[in-house]
């Protein structure tokens, strides 16, 4: 099988363009895709490499699947590429979800929307707990690991534990396993995929272009531009505001959301509950719950519900209806994007390099392996926790979604029996939804609740 030719940063372009519209599932189904397109399809990457990087982004604060993206478009086409991959990662769903907002909050709830989120619903459950099989299957090589991963579901299950004491746990204990027992931290893990599709563009020993080098000035540059760009918005918005204006306040809540929460959208959804909800008040409880519906099955990083938020937050500070209302959510929907994003930026284009120079040290990846083995335990905890919700919308006292259940297990049928692809899944899902809306008055009399 012969290497793939370079790849254009234009035809990088169209696929980046390309996943912002069909990243579905949540950051465990995101993962999926891009491997699935770039690991086993298009071999533009080895999965040793893949999942090394991988490593490194489930260990940041923010949004693991947008940060893989620009990670994997920086190594491929230097920072401009990286730029590229992220921003087309999340636009897509911005601009949706900035549509959405305004249909929400101008025309409330439509029965059809509602059919169609009926529909989907499970099928997202059946993504997510198809990736975490998938992803976990290539992660956990050994008992350890599969230890490991175990541990961290049951502290964050059972004992509900915080996510970034759960890493910290996994580090150390990783650490310590890297030294004693060194061959179970290279043979499993993120770290050393045994599997391969074939010769990659960029391998496993393709040489470090000079851009992957790790260099002081590089660094200090990256630095001061993120200093720059956060300064200078955040300076904007307290002149045409001051500091305790909306706008703001939800530029300073958001950097803080993506400074200060690891673990994904899954991690920060409390924390933006809580000030967004309880302490801001930009929005009510029950509008919260309909906007991570909206996130869930909108195209990109779940942690896009902050446009949401922030759309809401600047709509609901001004008269129902009126165009400066309309003009006040746009723009706080993308002061709210843009400090929970810019972050993930930096992280990545400031990191790259050293995360680079690492792949080979077993000082290093242990305690990434390690980290890499909790994540699948907490990824398990996500998926039943969507089940949950889903499955007994009531909860367990309530009745059990037995038609739910059965889209849901279709959807997972189709996904890891026949190799359905996620777009064809969601669609699929969604009209079987709006069709059982217009059913809903014969089922009813069939005793079957919907």
């Amino acid at each position: 099988m012969e290497r793939p030719q370079p790849v254009s940063l234009s035809e990088a372009f169209r696929f980046w363009l390309k996943l912002g519209f069909i990243s579905f599932g949540g950051p465990a189904g995101q993962i999926a895709i891009m491997h699935q397109e770039l690991v086993e399809r298009r071999r533009w990457i080895s999965e040793r490499r893949f999942l090394h990087a991988l490593n490194y982004c489930m260990l940041l604060p923010g949004p693991e699947a947008q940060q893989l993206a620009t990670y994997l478009g920086w190594l491929m086409h230097r920072t401009r590429g990286g730029v590229i991959a992220g921003l087309l990662f999340i636009l897509p769903s911005l601009f949706l979800l900035i549509l959405l907002s305004w249909i929400y909050v101008r025309y409330g709830q439509v029965p059809e929307v509602a059919g169609v989120l009926y529909g989907i619903k499970p099928a997202v459950t059946a993504i997510v707990l198809f990736a975490a099989y998938r992803i976990g299957s290539r992660a956990l090589k050994n008992t350890i690991l599969w230890a490991l991963a175990a541990l961290a579901f049951l502290a964050i299950f059972v004992l509900d534990m915080p996510f970034p004491l759960i890493v910290l746990a996994a580090a150390v204990l990783g650490a310590i396993g890297g030294r004693i027992m060194p061959q179970k931290f290279v043979v499993g893990g993120h770290t050393a995929a045994k599997h391969s599709f074939g010769p990659a563009l960029i391998d496993d020993d393709t040489p470090i272009p000079d851009h992957v080098r790790f260099c002081w000035t590089r660094l200090l540059k990256i630095i001061a531009a993120g200093l720059v760009l956060w300064s200078s918005v955040m300076g904007l918005l307290c002149w045409q505001h001051g500091w305790n204006a909306t706008m703001t306040q939800i530029g300073w809540f958001f950097t803080k959301a993506a400074l200060l929460t690891f673990g994904g959208a899954y991690a920060v959804l409390p924390y933006v509950y809580q000030g967004a909800v309880e302490y801001f008040q930009w929005l009510s409880a029950t509008q919260m719950i309909d906007g991570l519906a909206l996130g869930e099955t909108t195209p990109g990083p779940l942690i896009m519900i902050v446009a949401f938020v922030g759309f809401l937050g600047g709509w609901n500070q001004l008269p129902f209806g009126s165009e400066s209302a309309l003009m006040a959510g746009v723009i706080a929907a993308i002061v709210a994007t843009y400090f929970t994003f810019l972050p993930s930026f930096l992280f990545i284009l400031a990191g790259g390099p050293l995360v680079e120079s690492t792949h080979g040290n077993l000082k290093f990846t242990a305690p990434l392996s390690g980290i890499t083995a909790a994540v699948v335990g907490v990824i398990l905890n996500l998926a039943i926790f969507f089940a949950w919700h889903v499955f007994w919308p009531q909860g367990f006292a309530g009745h059990f979604d037995a038609v739910s259940a059965l889209i849901g297990a279709c959807a997972l049928l189709a996904l890891a029996r026949y190799k359905t692809g996620v777009i064809p899944v969601i669609a699929a899902c969604g009209a079987t939804g709006l069709l059982l809306l217009f059913l809903r008055p014969w089922l009813a009399g069939q005793g079957i609740l919907i």
